[in-house]
């Protein structure tokens, strides 16, 4: 992948005179047009957040040495810190030691250098050709071959050799550029080992193996959860013939970490990494609750679809 060129066969970069966003991505007009509103924000906050952050720091101690201790003694307090949102600056460490991928990293030096530089996959083309479709708008992962690119190339490569029977899978991609724009690609890579094999928490390696089971576990679950408490919605949607692999397939196979603002994808990922069981459910059950209270009777899926997409730019608007 890192084969050499010519000066003049370089690809350019993202284009430095764009304006990013506070997360890197590149401003769309409609956030341009809220710009004003988030730095009057900004500035209001700025005291309370370096709070929290202090707070934080505490908690965990350097480096995360006093995080397991403070959990076992304050859960509750742990658990209110997260829901409220994990400062930005922590994120990266903080999930790693809710996961459990810290330990991993710890146990085992050196296998994710060996499995990037010693080992292959048979997974690599496809792994290259879908490089280009993660997070194209940030600047991290725009560049062809860049930086970004071949962070997200090795740890999906390294993750196909460690477990060649789920291989790669391309939601994965999403996860791992998630990942990385916290974290070191070693980290990133222990991360998704982390989730998908339970490190913590239920194994997750159902969301990418053949026949992908744990999203159809998901998918029907969803669907009876939302017949029994929502029992209009879901009639409505078995007259319209929308069922939930027509709109939350791509949300469990990505972990939410596609197709949401990415401010909301980040709260839903703390919560959902210290409470994996119940989270997803929690977060769907909030936004089909909302939409429910707009649905007309007479709605039909691209309706559906197209609220939908509204109601994701309507959290956009309200951060």
């Amino acid at each position: 992948m890192d084969k050499k060129k010519e000066v003049n066969d370089i690809e350019p970069g993202p284009d430095s005179s764009r304006s990013v966003d506070r997360f890197g991505f590149i401003k769309t007009e409609q956030s341009n047009s809220q710009e004003g509103v988030l730095k009057s924000r900004s500035t209001h906050e700025r005291g309370r957040e370096e709070r929290r952050i202090r707070k934080w720091r505490k908690m965990i101690g350097t480096g995360g040495s006093d995080w397991k201790h403070y959990c076992r003694r304050n859960p509750h307090v742990v658990k209110r810190r997260i829901r409220k949102g994990i400062p930005d600056c922590l994120r990266g460490l903080v999930w790693q030691l809710i996961s459990g991928s810290r330990d991993l990293l710890l146990m085992n030096p050196g296998v994710y250098e060996t499995l990037v530089i010693y080992e292959t996959s048979t997974s690599e083309l496809e792994i290259i050709r879908d490089i280009s479709r993660t997070f194209p708008s940030h600047v991290f992962f725009q560049q062809r071959h860049g930086p970004g690119q071949r962070s997200l190339y090795n740890v999906l490569k390294a993750y196909s050799v460690y477990d060649r029977d789920v291989g790669y899978v391309q939601g994965m991609g999403f996860i791992a550029g998630l990942l990385l724009l916290y974290m070191s690609e070693e980290d990133a890579f222990w991360l998704i080992v982390a989730l998908l094999k339970g490190a913590v928490h239920a194994p997750m390696e159902g969301l990418y193996q053949a026949g992908l089971p744990l999203v159809q576990q998901y998918l029907f679950q969803f669907e009876r959860l939302v017949g029994e408490h929502m029992p209009k919605l879901g009639e409505h949607f078995i007259e319209e013939m929308i069922n939930p692999s027509m709109y939350a397939s791509q949300w469990f196979i990505t972990v939410f970490s596609y197709s949401f603002p990415f401010h909301i994808t980040l709260r839903v990922w703390d919560a959902f990494l210290y409470e994996v069981r119940i989270s997803p459910f929690i977060f769907f059950f909030c936004l089909l609750w909302c939409l429910s209270k707009l649905i007309s009777c007479d709605l039909c899926f691209t309706d559906f679809a197209s609220m939908l997409s509204s109601y994701m730019v309507w959290l956009q608007v309200l951060r």
